[in-house]
């Protein structure tokens, strides 16, 4: 049991933004000059082929961790069932014991449509809980998590749309911190995604190629309060666009590139008191241009292959410093071995003393019933 409330570093505040671990960071690693929301795990990225691509991965070849990243790409996994289960311990140069587990399930149903299921946990450790002369209270541990629902289809050979439901719930506070008559409960929230994926096989230099396009739009839902008369937040409305580029160098090595660009769809004031639908176009203008810009952060990587066995992979991810500040280099490590597959993934963050540094991510992953 530690005690968080006079860390100079972090500490959840659950009287009055009970949605933040601050000080100097938020709970998915951006620094407190980022645009606030509710819920900031849900933009954490879960599994470590992803991960080590500098969070890239709205457009890389499908697996079972689409249902994160793209579930429209569900609908071209290849194995009739698949599984993925992923753990990272989190903020570890500020806090020893917040992980984000991720477990995650694809189906496919014919040879055009798939379903996907997935649950994602962040546990934000145990804090000891003492009054104001430093009685002990005994000790709580806050946790979020998410369960999601998710259907992909296929038009054509090329095109996938898909569409995925969400239960978010976060714990923050037991309500032995804080008034009394606030009225603190946990927070619940209901949200959707929708997505979208391309792909078009081509030739690239002299080679076979593929190149790929995917759009998701993620948690577009209601907005979640922690307490009976309180406000509410928004949930992290987030637009992802991303390309992945494959050549396929001979039958043995092939290379991705991969790019994304994501922008939260939320007020950049998060005292904005509109609803969820003019906070995603007022998300667009209510800065000026060079500021939404800003808003806007960027995943690039790279990834080789050598005969589906073996991946190597590299990433860099940026944010603008004044807008969360979160900039790392990623590299990570895959083996397959006939059903199964292992994953790893390194943050060497750029900026001195980040939270984020030496961050690590392990993925298990397996697929069963054949090839469609």
């Amino acid at each position: 049991m530690r005690f968080f409330y006079n860390s100079v570093t972090i500490a959840i505040v659950i009287i009055s933004f009970p949605f933040l671990v601050v000080a100097q960071t938020s709970t998915n690693g951006s620094n407190a000059n980022a645009i606030s929301t509710a819920v900031p795990f849900l933009t954490i990225s879960p599994d470590s082929r992803s991960g080590a691509l500098g969070d890239a991965g709205v457009a890389i070849s499908p697996d079972v961790n689409a249902n994160y990243w793209n579930p429209s790409k569900l609908a071209f996994i290849e194995s009739d069932n698949s599984f993925s289960l992923s753990y990272s311990p989190w903020l570890r140069n500020l806090v020893p014991d917040i992980s984000l587990s991720y477990l995650s399930y694809a189906h496919k149903l014919d040879d055009r449509n798939a379903i996907g299921l997935s649950l994602r946990y962040f546990n934000i450790g145990t804090i000891a809980l003492t009054d104001g002369s430093g009685n002990s209270l005994g000790s709580f541990t806050p946790s979020e998590f998410s369960i999601d629902g998710s259907f992909a289809r296929k038009f054509g050979e090329n095109f996938s749309l898909g569409l995925t439901l969400r239960y978010i719930h976060s714990n923050l506070s037991n309500g032995s911190a804080s008034t009394p008559n606030q009225g603190e409960k946990p927070g619940n929230a209901v949200a959707a995604d929708v997505s979208a994926y391309y792909k078009n096989p081509t030739q690239e230099f002299g080679t076979d190629a593929l190149f790929a396009f995917g759009v998701d739009i993620s948690n577009i839902g209601s907005k979640i309060s922690y307490s009976d008369n309180g406000p509410s937040y928004f949930l992290p409305t987030n637009l992802k666009v991303g390309i992945a580029n494959t050549w396929y160098v001979d039958n043995s090595n092939d290379v991705t590139f991969a790019f994304d660009v994501n922008k939260l769809l939320v007020p950049t004031d998060p005292g904005s008191d509109v609803s969820v639908p003019a906070g995603i176009f007022q998300s667009f203008s209510d800065s000026p241009l060079s500021e939404e810009f800003k808003e806007i952060y960027y995943s690039a990587g790279l990834e080789y292959k050598y005969d589906q066995a073996l991946a190597l992979r590299a990433g860099y991810y940026y944010e603008n410093p004044s807008k969360g500040g979160r900039n790392y280099l990623t590299l990570g490590v895959g083996f397959k071995y006939q059903e199964f597959g292992f994953d790893f993934a390194y943050l060497a963050a750029s900026q001195a003393n980040s939270p984020l540094s030496n961050t690590l991510r392990f993925t298990l992953s397996a697929n069963f019933g054949g090839t469609k």
